[in-house]
């Protein structure tokens, strides 16, 4: 018995399948092998075909059934994890009306700016536990005041899991979990905002009907199956956005626990069991995947821009060819704490929440020509990453997180013992380093759903320890006078 899990992600879609009863990996693959088409019509904006998710999931799960051998029959449910806060929106026919209109589009702010002050900034923070900001609510008043002809022919609005759910089982369906990335959720009334429907003048009859995130959402459709090799009427039983899914495949479901990632953009995630919210939006709080009306289980949210996109700048603009990220781990290694002075301010890659989206860009501080080299650079750019974390998560510490131990995949920025070193050191919390990724997750959770997994505990059993960082408490106080040096030049 096997369960699989899609990932649509702005850069590809991955698939995953897992074997139930030892809950390990037995395939996976992800399509395109470069980064998928990212449409900019304008300055801000980024669009993506919901048609470019559907083919390239075919072909990544094509390769998975190729390389495992198994029989589709094999395959019991199905979970879906997805790109957040995109706009999918169809009409009566369920054809796709327009291209989706992704998480890093920018074009709505100053509609969800103008939604904050004028539904009352009080009632926004403490219904919706966010402001309207860039989110999918917004980028729906945008298409309703620029395209106005394609607005009218709107049957239904998605996102863009709930599109592939579509491609699966030809039902439309959505969550409160995906409702309120949506801010679509009023957290208070447990319902559709009636502030944000109404403000917007959004009918309900765009919404689609909700249904538990974990549990049957739907069937694989015989039309489905036949393009897939999947036995019609297999359950689609889990689908989550992708940061509270990442928090899913770390086993972070319950308050005190804390996921994170560092990829291209960073976060760390936690979970809390009161409503609550940031009084400047800095970080965003929304349904975790076990959130009912009776379990109050929230996912607060801290994103950074600027973090492996740094690195990965440095790489190409630092004459560090030939070398491999291992190589600028090694190097940055070769720096001592604080990395003697210098400081980077890594923001080059757009406004960011929490400087309440002031346009800080990327600045190096403090180099001296006589004693600092490419490994001071590097060793300044991947604590400045950190201290950038850092920054978000004193906001997420007011707010009422307990913040000492940290989960992540063993990827990306986590590679490097300098970035994990300091995240521990800084922020005096144990990292967990584990061996999972998003699309495992979903498929972990697509047996929850069904109930073959009887719990949380019980379906990521196996979930494997790679490493654990303990802070260098011996070095705590370089560790701050860095941060707190770096802070100084934030906003200068």
């Amino acid at each position: 018995m096997y369960f699989l899990g899609y990932d649509i992600g702005s850069s590809s879609v991955k698939v995953c399948l897992v074997e139930a009863d030892s809950g390990k990996i037995a395939a996976s693959d992800f399509y395109p092998k470069e980064e998928m088409k990212i449409t900019a019509v304008k300055p801000g904006w980024a669009e993506q075909e919901p048609e470019d998710w559907w083919n390239n999931l075919k072909l990544a799960h094509a390769s998975v059934m190729k390389s495992s051998g198994i029989d589709g029959k094999e395959i019991k449910a199905i979970g879906i994890t997805w790109q957040m806060h995109g706009l999918v929106i169809v009409d009566k026919d369920k054809k796709v009306l327009r291209p989706s209109i992704i998480w890093c589009d920018s074009r709505a702010v100053s509609y969800g700016e103008k939604a904050f002050k004028e539904i009352g900034e009080e009632k926004c923070l403490s219904r919706l536990l966010n402001s309207p900001g860039n989110f999918t609510a917004s980028k729906l008043a945008w298409v309703k005041e620029n395209e106005p002809h394609i607005y009218e022919k709107i049957d239904k609005l998605m996102l863009p899991g709930d599109y592939i759910g579509m491609k699966l089982t030809g039902d439309i369906v959505m969550t409160i979990e995906g409702l309120s990335e949506g801010i679509f959720w009023d957290f208070k009334s447990n319902t559709l905002s009636e502030d944000v429907l109404k403000y917007y003048d959004i009918p309900k009859s765009f919404f689609p009907d909700i249904k538990p995130i974990f549990g049957v959402q739907g069937q694989v459709s015989a039309s489905a199956a036949e393009e897939l090799g999947l036995k019609e009427g297999t359950p689609v039983s889990y689908r989550a956005g992708d940061q509270p899914n990442n928090a899913l495949s770390l086993n972070v479901f319950n308050p005190g626990e804390i996921a994170s990632n560092a990829g291209t953009s960073g976060v760390v995630y936690g979970v809390a069991d009161v409503l609550c919210y940031d009084n400047l939006s800095r970080v965003n709080t929304f349904a975790h995947v076990n959130y009912t009306a009776e379990q109050m289980r929230l996912g607060v949210l801290l994103c950074i821009n600027g973090t492996g996109i740094l690195n990965s700048w440095l790489k190409r603009n630092l004459a560090l060819e030939g070398m491999s990220y291992n190589d600028m781990n090694s190097l940055a290694a070769k720096s001592p704490v604080g990395a003697k002075g210098i400081r980077i301010i890594p923001f080059g890659n757009g406004a960011e929440r929490i400087l309440e989206n002031r346009d800080v860009n990327c600045s190096i501080h403090g180099i001296n020509f006589n004693i600092h080299d490419k490994s001071d650079i590097l060793r300044a750019a991947q604590e400045g990453i950190v201290f950038s974390y850092e920054y978000g998560m004193e906001i997420m510490k007011d707010m009422g997180l307990d913040i000492h131990v940290i989960r992540a995949g063993y990827a990306n920025m986590f590679l490097s013992p300098v970035f994990g070193q300091t995240l521990a050191s800084i922020s005096g919390a144990a990292i967990e380093l584990y061996n999972t990724d998003g699309a495992a997750g979903a498929a972990k959770g697509a047996g929850m759903g069904i109930g073959y997994y009887a719990s949380n505990k019980e379906a990521f059993a196996s979930l494997e320890k790679l490493a654990v960082i303990e802070p260098e408490q011996d070095k705590a106080d370089e560790y701050r006078a860095a941060y707190e040096s770096w802070k100084g030049h934030l906003y200068k």
